[in-house]
């Protein structure tokens, strides 16, 4: 009984023992495939993201390979050269850009301004033009007051360089930036005129002097009102640039007032404009027949009534009252021979004769 006992319960220990391990193992190895099995899926997705993002990437990578085959790189028009920076950009950078360019000693500026005329050096007039875009921006900022884009001016300021560049002699001994100020100067005014209004303005030398200085000067005498100057005001302005006081006011009241469309409503909410308000000061179609016709009449029956004269008094009335350049009583004696009053008694009978003539006419023809 003993020893049966003792069996007995060797056995239970080893089926507990058996048992706890035979669990223990199984959830260790359930947890080593579950692990497995999450690190292969995580490892499919990290493969199948980068397997897009490398697609993608390639995918852009040829877009752009292909838009930089279709597109070459951009060169200087004229100079075969990288272009400079452009004010078409963000201005701050562009004036970043072109603080890079060094200025040209005298000595060098001359070498290349030869090589330039003489062997038709196109990099040689590049760096000539590159050295002095700081020149073209200072000399734009001056404009900023009118309202137009400073990217606009540059761009014509450059124009106006190039200019100079290509007319610079440098034999002449002055410097490339005293004579290319005045290009530049020159190139951004005409802009201007041609950007501030719809009508143009400053057609002559004066015009232009005034459009540019009168805010300078109207400064100066502290004419700051707004509307019209006062007349002693107007008065300084015109002796210190030398032009008629009617050209200080209206060019003034244009500067003072900006363009109006025509075909502006009068209202908000109105339908007329502002054109259905001008006054036609022409004549109308419909005056203009009717003196067309009474014109015809008239001269039809003076030409019928001249056929009652006789060619002597014909030549007389005609010389005496229908030329615009009437001979006198003298002339006209001495083409027949006869006395100055006898002149102006066949003229009197004569113009009684048309007279009596056209109101006879007249009257059958029911015109009075």
């Amino acid at each position: 009984m003993g020893g049966a006992m003792v069996a007995s319960k060797a056995k239970a220990k080893s089926t507990k023992s058996g048992v706890k391990s035979g669990v223990k193992s199984s959830v260790k190895s359930g947890a080593k495939s579950s692990a497995g099995a999450d690190a292969k899926m995580s490892a499919k997705k990290s493969a199948k993201t980068s397997a897009k993002t490398s697609a993608k990437t390639s995918a852009r990578d040829g877009e752009a390979g292909v838009i930089a085959k279709e597109r070459p790189a951009k060169r200087d028009n004229g100079l075969g050269l990288p272009p400079a920076p452009t004010p078409e950009a963000s201005l701050s950078r562009y004036l970043q850009e072109i603080r890079k360019y060094p200025m040209l000693p005298h000595e060098e500026e001359y070498m290349l301004a030869q090589a330039w005329r003489e062997h038709d050096d196109r990099e040689a007039a590049h760096k000539m033009v590159t050295s002095h875009l700081r020149l073209v921006a200072k000399i734009a900022m001056g404009y900023r007051g009118y309202g137009l884009p400073v990217a606009e001016l540059i761009a014509e300021g450059n124009i106006g360089l190039m200019q100079a560049v290509k007319r610079f002699e440098p034999e002449r001994g002055f410097r490339l930036a005293t004579y290319a100020m005045w290009w530049i100067r020159a190139n951004i005014q005409e802009y201007v005129l041609r950007s501030w209004s719809l009508v143009k303005i400053g057609t002559t030398a004066a015009q232009k002097k005034l459009f540019f200085k009168l805010r300078k000067l109207k400064g100066q005498i502290q004419a700051i009102d707004e509307g019209d100057m006062k007349p002693d005001q107007v008065e300084k302005i015109a002796t210190a640039l030398n032009v008629p006081e009617r050209d200080v006011v209206s060019m003034n009241r244009r500067l003072a007032a900006p363009d109006n469309s025509l075909n502006a409503p009068l209202r908000a909410e109105g339908e007329g404009e502002w054109q259905d308000w001008l006054v036609d000061d022409s004549v109308d179609q419909e005056t203009e027949l009717a003196e067309s016709e009474e014109l015809s009449q008239r001269r039809g029956l003076l030409l019928g009534a001249m056929e009652n004269l006789n060619d002597r008094e014909k030549h007389i009335i005609t010389e005496r009252r229908l030329t615009d350049d009437p001979k006198t009583l003298e002339e006209l004696s001495k083409d027949f021979n006869i006395s100055r009053e006898r002149v102006r008694q066949i003229e009197v009978r004569a113009f009684e004769k048309l007279q009596k003539a056209i109101r006879r006419e007249a009257s059958e023809q029911r015109l009075i």
